[in-house]
């Protein structure tokens, strides 16, 4: 009988391989479809604050099975683990529902890539300061262009009325058919007609910063206490001090959405045609143009040309979103 040869299995030069398992791996996963609903109210470094159908808050991460995909202020998701709610316990988010709606943007400093800010609202409450700092109609005009890409009914809150005259800029934008609401401080009855637009729906608030966002919250939502910040007098710029979006519950019902105040709103991903959207008064003129215009200064016969008066300023505005789009370097600042 041939004697065994010694392998020497504790020489460290001699591999052994493994067996193979007993139990082969599947490719099926859990559907996760009886595992509970909950909306994500806040994000803050990869923690997420959910609030569950039975108005329990907990705190959660997102499962690695998620992979890359993104979770937002706004998500419906389905979520597995602790969900009591107590300190110091996590639950996981296992499955993002799908989004009605999405609110992006594109950023320069992104190289021009869009991300989502928020997800599931039917509104766009865009506040703007009549001073203080001075009203940027560019950035008006970009959200209002975001917001019918998005499929969100736009609103447009100016602020700070005690300021500056609104008359101008309502002037502008009320012929559109777009809500315009004006407050001032302590002008309770002008929040109240605020509240009451909000009130049942999902709002995402947006303005760049120093425009009183922060401060309409307070008064929409007694006991918020959101932080609110100054003016920088010689910039004329606002300071930040909302960091991360965040969803409040409004006291008749629906949510307001407060999203960190943005000094730039890119449409790199937006269609052209939803730009133009944003210019209702503009497109009986603009389907006029020969086919193909591309609606520039220099395009040949474009009708938009021959428009003068109040409506010219409007033509300006869209001839820059259009151009900065199209040059493929769109910084969302004009």
């Amino acid at each position: 009988m041939r004697a065994s040869r010694d392998i020497g299995t504790d020489d460290p030069r001699v591999r052994v391989r493994p067996g193979r398992p007993s139990r082969p791996r599947t490719k099926r996963r859990p559907s996760y479809d009886d595992a509970p609903s909950a909306r994500v109210i806040a994000v803050d470094r990869g923690r997420f604050t959910l609030l569950l159908e039975n108005g329990t808050h907990v705190q959660a991460v997102k499962a690695r099975e998620l992979g890359r995909r993104g979770v937002v202020v706004g998500d419906k998701v389905r979520v597995v683990g602790d969900l009591s709610g107590r300190k110091d316990t996590l639950a996981r988010i296992v499955r993002v529902e799908p989004r009605t709606t999405e609110l992006r943007r594109s950023t320069d400093e992104g190289g021009g890539r869009e991300r989502v800010i928020v997800a599931n609202a039917d509104q766009m409450a865009i506040c703007s300061a009549l001073a203080q700092p001075a009203p940027r109609i560019g950035l008006i005009d970009r959200c209002l262009a975001a917001a019918y890409d998005a499929g969100m009914t736009p609103l447009l809150v100016l602020t700070k009325a005690d300021l500056a005259a609104p008359d101008a800029i309502v002037g502008l934008y009320s012929p559109l058919g777009i809500s315009c609401f004006v407050t001032e401080a302590g002008a309770g009855g002008a929040v109240a007609d605020v509240a009451a637009a909000l009130t049942g729906h999902e709002t995402v608030l947006v303005g760049h910063s120093g425009v009183g966002k922060s401060t309409l919250i307070n008064a929409l939502v007694p006991g918020t206490s959101r932080e609110t910040g100054q003016v920088n007098a010689v910039t004329g710029k606002g300071r930040h001090t909302s960091s991360s979006a965040v969803s409040i519950a409004l006291p008749g019902g629906g949510r307001i959405i407060d999203t960190p105040g943005v000094r730039s709103f890119g449409l790199s991903h937006v269609d052209p045609a939803n730009i133009l959207r944003a210019f209702p008064e503009l497109a009986a003129c603009a389907a006029t143009c020969p086919r193909g215009c591309q609606h520039a200064e220099d395009s040949v016969g474009c009708a938009l040309s021959g428009i003068t008066g109040r409506e010219a300023v409007r033509v300006a505005s869209f001839r820059r979103l259009l151009t900065s789009q199209r040059s493929g370097r769109d910084n969302g600042t004009d």
